[in-house]
């Protein structure tokens, strides 16, 4: 009874729409440091209402304490969202779902951070900004409070590359401290459950080119008397491989066209050396078999990495630039299928060529591999090329115009997200 009279009172406030700002803290079993941490949030929420006259209230996500963390925060006067999955970005996510301020300030609650920091994180997103994120090597690091491999190694090579491969613009790409606002929070689909989650939010935020600004966030020594939920090492895996998995154009992109390149590189210097004898210097069987083969994964690759960028588009996350829109008024399922079949056709006469040679040499063996190699080669991309038409059709939400139905799905799905928040 007693929480059914919470619950409407918690919906009374968010219908009365009194709420600006939520500050949303992850918890699994900290009720040693929620006092502090609520205490704090309060003040900075003081000082946010003083400052901008924005009202503001305290989610605590917790995902399953066991140590009474949940009733001392109620006990506080914060409020419990509860989140059956496991982890930090599931726990971040459930709480920003659950929170009525259309400004998020999301901090751990371990004493790591100083929220009233937030205070000109809100400022910032109140003046127009999307996301802020803080950056601990601008506001300072305590001794003890970072392992030197985060802080040397970890942080800066993480952060270096999500800049390189998305142009974030920040160089603290892994702070816990950060406000967001709450549609853009729902709009940029989070789904990463553990520590990469700080990662994905950035990347996604940079893809939608939503507008990010950065300010100075102090790191404190936690007040934890058990080690911290971070792995290091497994944990900048799991943001590694995030930023790649986020990235198609680097993964596969780059290096299919860098293959290409190299393979119809050498393809052409062998076919103009059989042609023309001593035009070039030779280019034996050996590298003939090898750029077939470069050519035939960089195509591959190339499928890959168009079929990764259409998903996130589809997916919301990812804004199809000019150039992704032009290719897609001429590339279409049945484009690819006669691409494949014109392949298939030219490696079959090639093959057809091959054997009626064999036969007028007697069946004998023949000194260059390069004209069977090709005719080989252009029927394998030729069924590539059809399989991967089907693939991008697929991901394209059936339809053989692959990016036919990702804007009116983005229209609808922007509305919702409007009525959510």
């Amino acid at each position: 009874m007693q929480n059914e009279r919470v619950a409407d009172f918690w919906s009374a406030i968010k219908a009365d729409r009194s709420i600006d700002v939520t500050i949303v803290m992850p918890c699994l079993n900290e009720v040693d440091c929620l006092p502090h941490c609520i205490g704090n949030a309060q003040a900075a929420l003081t000082m946010i209402e003083a400052e901008l006259g924005l009202l503001g209230e305290i989610v605590i996500a917790d995902n399953g304490s066991n140590d009474g963390s949940q009733a001392l925060a109620e006990s506080l006067g914060a409020r419990v969202v509860h989140v059956r999955d496991r982890g930090y970005g599931a726990a971040i996510i459930g709480g920003g779902r659950g929170a009525f301020g259309r400004y998020l300030l999301i901090g751990d609650a371990d004493g790591s951070y100083d929220f009233t920091d937030g205070v000109a994180m809100i400022r910032s997103l109140h003046a127009g900004a999307e996301l802020c994120m803080g950056s601990r090597f601008q506001g300072g690091i305590a001794s003890g409070a970072m392992p030197w491999k985060n802080r040397y190694i970890g942080n800066p090579v993480l952060t270096g590359l999500l800049n390189i491969l998305f142009r974030a613009g920040v160089d603290d790409a892994h702070c816990g401290l950060r406000a967001v606002r709450k549609d853009a929070f729902l709009d940029l689909r989070l789904s990463g459950t553990g520590m990469e989650f700080a990662s994905e939010m950035v990347i996604k935020a940079a893809l939608k080119r939503l507008a990010i600004t950065q300010v100075p966030a102090k790191l404190l020594v936690d007040l934890r008397d058990r080690p911290p939920h971070l792995r290091p090492w497994r944990d900048g895996w799991r943001h590694l491989r995030y930023l790649f998995m986020l990235s198609p154009t680097w993964l596969f992109g780059v290096p299919a066209a860098a293959g290409m390149a190299l393979s119809v590189l050498i393809l052409a210097a062998a076919i103009i050396e059989a042609l023309v004898p001593g035009s070039f210097p030779a280019v034996g069987n050996y590298w003939v078999v090898f750029g077939a083969a470069l050519l035939g994964i960089s195509h591959l690759s190339g499928v890959m990495a168009l079929a990764g960028n259409l998903y996130g588009v589809r997916e919301g996350f990812r804004l199809p630039g000019k150039r992704v829109r032009r290719i897609a008024r001429f590339v279409s399922l049945e484009t690819m299928l006669a691409a494949g079949a014109g392949a298939v056709a030219v490696g079959s006469a090639l093959l057809l060529v091959v054997l009626w040679n064999w036969q007028e040499r007697n069946f004998a063996a023949t000194y260059s591999v390069l004209p069977a190699v090709l005719g080989t080669l252009f029927v394998t991309l030729g069924f590539q090329n059809a399989l991967g038409g089907f693939l991008l059709a697929i991901v394209g939400g059936n339809q053989a115009q692959f990016l036919a139905t990702a804007e009116p799905e983005r229209a609808a799905y922007d509305a919702l997200v409007a009525v959510a928040a």
